[in-house]
């Protein structure tokens, strides 16, 4: 309920200040069922242009614990389905919690693959997630304003849904495996990006 309503409430005020905001591909989202929902993490603005293109879906995500001890906004990202994870230290909780929620069938995940917005580097957690619930990813890109000053100037914002990647129960994570996977993701990253726009660049080092 309170992610509902608090999607609701930053989505008018996002509506009132940009405006510009347009879904691609949303047929790519399963009808039913939770799934994982993976992108490259560009700016502090993708997070929420993501949960606003996948609505009426619900999402889980994971924050770094540090978020958490502030308590006015630990008790608004945990009230969003919002979990802990120690970065420095991930532990088998970070696997376990997520796989544990999608097994529910009622949130999906969000997860940044790439770990941080300024890198390029996939990691494997998603595979693994995806492999252990047994739910799709489904692959997705945002391309927009990157600053709150090139979101009030009205910048175009796209989201763009990709087709579902499915990994089988029977298939072993291993070092090659968990690569080929990351590798299908990251031309599925490029695919989408270059269908919006084929021009488009961004820079993981700046």
């Amino acid at each position: 309920m309170f992610f509902r309503v608090l999607r609701s409430i930053v989505g008018f005020l996002l509506a009132i200040l940009n405006g510009n905001a347009h879904y691609q591909n949303k047929e790519k989202l399963p009808k039913e069922g939770s799934f994982i929902l993976v992108a490259p993490h560009r700016t502090w603005i993708d997070p929420i242009y993501l949960a606003l293109a996948a609505k009426p879906h619900e999402f889980t995500f994971m924050a770094k614990k540090e978020l958490f001890k502030n308590p006015i906004m630990g008790w608004v990202i945990r009230h969003a389905n919002a979990f802990p994870v120690d970065r420095q230290n991930p532990g088998p909780s970070a696997i376990k919690t997520p796989v544990k929620i999608l097994k529910q069938g009622e949130l999906s995940l969000v997860i940044f693959p790439t770990g941080t917005r300024h890198s390029s580097e996939l990691k494997g957690g998603a595979a693994t997630i995806a492999k252990l619930s047994g739910v799709p990813i489904i692959p997705a890109v945002y391309q927009g304003p990157l600053t709150v000053s090139e979101l009030l100037k009205r910048k175009r914002i796209t989201v763009r849904f990709g087709d579902p990647i499915t990994i089988e129960k029977s298939t072993k994570l291993t070092k090659d495996n968990l690569k080929g996977i990351e590798e299908q993701i990251q031309h599925a990253f490029d695919q989408l990006d270059h269908e919006i726009d084929p021009t488009y660049k961004y820079d993981y080092h700046k």
